[in-house]
């Protein structure tokens, strides 16, 4: 995910879903794989569209490969901020995805902003939470 920080005024967001596991009888998630950009996505400055077939062939090629081990886990985009703020239309997003998608627990959202790196987990009937503040998400640096 750190090749894709919008460092200049030319980069576009870019984003993708998240694959990993969940470590049974202790609350626990590991991220194993991303997606990236992929074709036909839609890019632009502010804005980043994920495309539902080609990143969801790669989810599901997880799952049959690590036998049924890797599931969905969310979704990661880039923001042109030091510190990312999820847009309205970001929420909204999350939201639709919690009454929509197939997923363990719960999904995690995580944008990554030029200088922080910011998650948020979400459940159905609970909302989305910040998982780290400001002053506790990762440096970039």
């Amino acid at each position: 995910m750190h090749r894709f920080v919008q460092t200049s005024e030319e980069d576009p967001e870019a984003g993708g879903a998240l694959i990993g596991r969940y470590i049974s009888g202790t609350g626990d998630v590991v991220v194993d794989e991303i997606t990236v950009p992929l074709l036909p996505d839609e890019q632009t400055r502010k804005t980043f569209h994920r495309t539902q077939p080609s990143h969801q062939q790669k989810i599901e090629m997880a799952w049959m490969d690590s036998g049924h081990t890797q599931t969905y886990l969310g979704e990661w985009h880039t923001h042109p901020e030091a510190v990312p703020v999820p847009s309205e239309l970001d929420r909204l997003n999350w939201t639709e995805k919690l009454s929509r998608d197939r997923f363990g627990e719960s999904l995690f959202f995580l944008i990554i902003g030029t200088e922080r790196i910011r998650a948020w987990e979400g459940r159905p009937g609970t909302g989305v939470k910040n998982l780290a503040g400001k002053e506790q998400s990762p440096s970039l640096q």
